[in-house]
């Protein structure tokens, strides 16, 4: 609700969903992976903000990226040259940060926030063993940034996508916040416990994920010229099955119905900590379309699957709705 203007209602502007989530996946990567607390919609001049920004602004289509994977041998070559795909001054205060924020750590001896770099701070505390190798501080920095490049966009992406499909299904919309209104009565606060038994937010978010996966898709491919239901199929053919795929059914992904769908072909990236702010937002606010949302939406062809345009929709406070405002 914070993360929202404070004057949402039935005659405010559209929102940009992105930037409203993309402000939310900042502020809970920089806060697991660093115990850093920005406000990152407030303010974006936050070093850490701006250099987060400054790193993810990578072209999954750079010819030197392509080189990389491809021919994986160039790696030694480009770090003897000197050359990165990554700008230097980020990586560079990054590991200046995690270099800075380890050694106050090391000399406070109070308890510390468990967060990614503590937990990898208390890993090179550990005895090594044939199992176990500690990690090098340019490990901790590697996979601190790792943290926040895989999550940053896949989270924003993802809330966005369930955000414009419960605007566009108002029926849905309705469902799920009659389910939240049952678990987290008067608004109460969302726990652990109380999230993981909502199992229609789970279909939801499932659902969503199934029509706009973030991170790549299972596919299967066709190996025998084959005819199913009078539709012939030739080898080689990429093959996704599904009743009515093109529909948005949180149902067909339902307790019941799950049970009866093999774990190895649909298998989204795991939702239930994504779910939280979904649902803390649709306590408070229900979403429509407006004169800016794309209806269909169309996809970017670039990088990670997201809306080819920002998702703008209008957030009205539910008590508007509800007084008939």
């Amino acid at each position: 609700k914070d993360l929202l203007p404070g004057n949402a209602g039935v005659n405010s502007p559209c929102l940009s969903l992105l930037s409203i989530f993309g402000a939310y996946s900042m502020d809970v990567i920089t806060g697991t992976s660093f115990g850093v607390n920005v406000d990152s919609l407030n303010n974006p001049q936050d070093p850490f903000v701006e250099k987060i920004k400054q790193f993810l602004k990578f072209d999954f289509f750079d010819p030197m990226l392509f080189s990389v994977v491809m021919f994986p041998f160039l790696i030694p070559v480009y770090e003897t040259l000197n050359i990165s795909m990554f700008p230097k001054h980020v990586i560079n205060f990054f590991k200046s940060s995690v270099e800075r924020m380890k050694k106050d750590r090391l000399q406070d001896k109070t308890k510390h926030r468990v967060d990614l770099l503590q937990l990898m701070i208390d890993s090179q505390n550990l005895k090594e063993t044939e199992s176990h190798r500690a990690l090098s501080d340019l490990e901790i920095v590697a996979q601190s940034i790792i943290f926040i490049s895989a999550d940053y966009e896949t989270t924003s992406s993802a809330l966005s996508f369930v955000t414009y499909f419960l605007a566009t299904h108002p029926d849905i919309q309705k469902k799920l916040q009659e389910e939240i209104d049952v678990v987290f009565p008067d608004k109460a606060p969302a726990t652990y416990d109380a999230l993981v038994q909502m199992e229609y937010l789970d279909m939801v978010v499932n659902e969503t994920l199934r029509l706009y996966p973030i991170a790549g898709r299972l596919e299967r491919l066709c190996k025998t010229d084959v005819e199913i239901n009078g539709v012939f199929i030739p080898k080689g053919t990429v093959v996704m099955l599904w009743q009515e795929p093109e529909e948005f059914c949180p149902e067909r992904l339902s307790k019941k119905n799950k049970d009866s769908i093999d774990p190895y072909i649909f298998m989204p990236f795991g939702n239930r900590p994504r779910n939280c702010i979904g649902m803390r937002v649709l306590q408070n606010f229900t979403f429509k379309p407006c004169k800016e949302t794309q209806i269909p939406m169309k996809l970017s062809q670039k990088g990670l699957l997201q809306a080819e345009k920002p998702i703008v929709l209008k957030a009205v406070p539910r008590d508007v709705i509800i007084s008939g405002a």
